[in-house]
């Protein structure tokens, strides 16, 4: 078979299964569920770059594969996913569907600008990158399960919220700043706060 099978690659496999099952919950209109479906592909991409980062023997063509399936998979479960998701949420009528496009062509921009400093980075260092050039396309996994809780405090706002928050983020993906990443105590207490967004989320819907 084609392709390179090997543990550093589980986890990227683990979020790209949970956002295909996350869209069929969202067709059904179960939205609590995908958004579960959501931030566990978050959760599973927090710890996929260390994982694959432990496995010292790696060729260049694992690791340039490992490159470009964590951003193909990435291009599924915080790209289209989430753009299904807020449509069948309420992003619909023509600015809806603009600012999707707009979050869909900048997403994808924004992988494809990582693809291409990420491989020449690991080609100079095998260490970890301690900046992010833009907002990761991740973060939605994160922001998105926050920004549901206000569907149960701001009724009648709540489409604009959504509206104005894929705007907001989709623009993030390819504006030019740096972002620290965040160490382990920050992602730890990331997933704390998602958590309890989501148990929050299950008793607004």
């Amino acid at each position: 078979m084609i392709g390179f099978y090997d543990y550093t690659v589980i986890l990227t496999y683990m979020s790209l299964v949970s956002s295909i099952s996350g869209m069929m919950f969202t067709v059904n209109g179960r939205y609590k569920t995908a958004l579960v479906c959501l931030a566990l592909s978050g959760l599973c991409d927090m710890f996929d770059g260390k994982v694959a980062r432990s496995k010292k023997n790696r060729t260049e063509d694992q690791k340039n594969f490992g490159i470009q399936i964590d951003s193909l998979c990435d291009v599924v479960c915080f790209g289209a996913f989430p753009i299904l998701l807020t449509y069948c949420m309420g992003l619909r009528g023509p600015v809806g569907i603009l600012i999707l496009a707009m979050y869909g062509v900048n997403g994808v921009i924004r992988l494809g600008y990582f693809n291409v400093m990420e491989t020449k980075r690991q080609e100079e260092t095998d260490e970890a990158g301690k900046y992010y050039k833009g907002l990761p396309i991740t973060s939605i996994s994160v922001i998105l399960p926050i920004v549901c809780i206000m569907k149960g405090i701001c009724h009648g706002y709540f489409e604009l919220i959504l509206h104005c928050t894929m705007l907001l983020v989709g623009m993030l993906f390819i504006m030019d700043f740096r972002m620290k990443k965040p160490k382990n105590i920050t992602l730890a207490v990331l997933v704390v706060i998602v958590a309890l967004a989501l148990m929050k989320i299950f008793h607004v819907y």
